[in-house]
């Protein structure tokens, strides 16, 4: 019968324990590693992981920093197996700490550059690939330029950020062609191959947006449709090559990004379930508050997450609604002041009020009475610059009538509305005098 491996691992991690405790650091970092590849084997990972890591700090006390950094990409790995990927990148992080202490400078080099991109690609599946970009940018100062620049795993990164700029699946395939000369493990070959996967996604996942009216008022609002489309991914995700299994993909966050003048009132609830091979519409309400020169919708950021562990952010496109100022109107009425009666002067008030929510510019009022009403003080003209929404204008005017009658009083209004159209309106007012 062959050796227990589950038992002999727990031997070993044991014996390496009481030799760490004895100070035999290089029996006790031996141990931890035959401890690791045994669970390894087993599948059992997290024991795995906890035992390279302990290996590799066991090497650091001896000074043996090349066999502490192949001990934390061994833990690295272990956690990849098991889609760890965040605790992975702190591994890497941490074997990072230790490369300047290897005396070989094309070493230290090879090391910086695979570790910062296994981080990179780490990041890039919990949706911050920026970050490993910019942790990628401050280690390449320690490494030579020509060296760092034809390395075939920077030339890996930079196809994945083109691809992304120029919005180019063919540079995933490239990559695929290329993934011998990357020199990965299988478990850091896997964590590739997700990387391309999501790339693919972001790529091939397309929207729509949909306006229920061409033209709107500033009071008014928006009734806009996001048709997320995800019909295309469903040939990727089908590929034997990823060798991944979805099993959900839910919107996380969204975040609409509008002009000043605009809100949004309404969105959809998440976490939002979206259906793979499905165009998904999404409900949004957006309600203006003023005109400006170009109000804008988008663009909105979708967090993404699928299997409850892998991120991406899908950014749209923006679009630009046309937006005019609501019509003005205009209300017109006449009272008495006073009872007339014949051969008597009394005032008669004249009110203007804008009840519109638009504003009325260039207003010309003209008042227009029958003979048999005389004026006897008071003007029939005004013109004002502009009248807002909810302002009035209201004045005086001293009339006579002169016989018994039913008359008409007309009351002409011109102005221009925000979107500069001419409107003339006349108003007629009956007006009796009797004995």
């Amino acid at each position: 019968m062959g050796k227990d491996l589950r038992l002999e691992a727990k031997k070993q991690i044991l014996k390496a324990d009481q030799l760490y405790k004895a100070k035999q650091y290089k029996k006790a970092g031996k141990n931890y590693h035959l401890a690791g590849n045994s669970l390894l084997k087993l599948d059992e990972f997290e024991g795995a992981k906890n035992c390279f890591i302990n290996g590799a700090k066991t090497f650091i006390e001896l000074g043996k920093y090349d066999t502490s950094i192949e001990l934390f990409r061994q833990s690295g790995e272990a956690c990849l197996y098991t889609n760890k990927y965040l605790e992975a990148n702190e591994i890497y992080k941490e074997a990072l700490s230790y490369v300047s202490n290897l005396k070989s400078e094309r070493e230290r080099s090879s090391y910086i550059i695979e570790f910062s991109v296994l981080s990179y690609l780490c990041l890039f599946l919990k949706g911050i690939p920026e970050e490993g970009l910019d942790n990628l940018k401050k280690m390449q100062k320690k490494v030579d330029k020509e060296f760092f620049k034809e390395n075939p795993l920077i030339q890996l990164v930079s196809e994945i950020t083109i691809s992304l700029r120029d919005k180019q699946v063919k540079y995933v395939e490239k990559i695929k062609e290329n993934i011998g000369s990357y020199k990965l493990r299988d478990a850091e070959i896997k964590l590739l191959k997700i990387v391309l996967l999501l790339l693919n996604i972001k790529l091939l996942l397309a929207s729509r947006f949909e306006l229920n009216k061409e033209v709107y008022t500033t009071n008014e609002i928006i009734n806009l449709t996001l048709n997320f489309d995800t019909t295309n991914l469903t040939k990727v995700l089908k590929d034997p090559y990823y060798q991944f299994e979805l099993r959900d993909f839910n919107i996380k966050k969204i975040l609409i990004n509008v002009s000043d003048n605009l809100t949004t009132s309404k969105r959809p609830n998440v976490p939002f379930a979206i259906g793979v091979g499905e165009k998904t519409p999404l409900e949004f309400v957006i309600k203006p508050h003023f005109q400006v020169d170009k109000s804008i919708i988008g663009p909105f950021v979708f967090t993404c997450e699928l299997n409850k562990n892998l991120i991406f952010v899908y950014e749209t496109q923006s679009i630009t609604p046309k937006l005019i100022s609501p019509p003005a109107t205009l209300v017109a009425s006449i009272k008495n002041l006073r009872p007339p009666l014949i051969d008597q002067t009394f005032p008669l008030e004249i009110l203007i009020e804008n009840k519109s929510e638009g504003e009325a510019l260039d207003v010309n009022i003209d008042v227009e009475f029958p003979e048999k009403l005389k004026i006897m003080r008071g003007t029939t003209k005004k013109q004002i610059y502009s009248l807002r929404p909810n302002e009035d204008l209201n004045w005086e005017i001293n009339i006579k009538p002169l016989e018994v009658g039913d008359y008409i009083i007309k009351i002409s209004i011109k102005f221009m509305d925000p979107n500069q159209n001419k409107i003339e309106e006349i108003k007629e007012f009956p007006f009796s005098i009797k004995l």
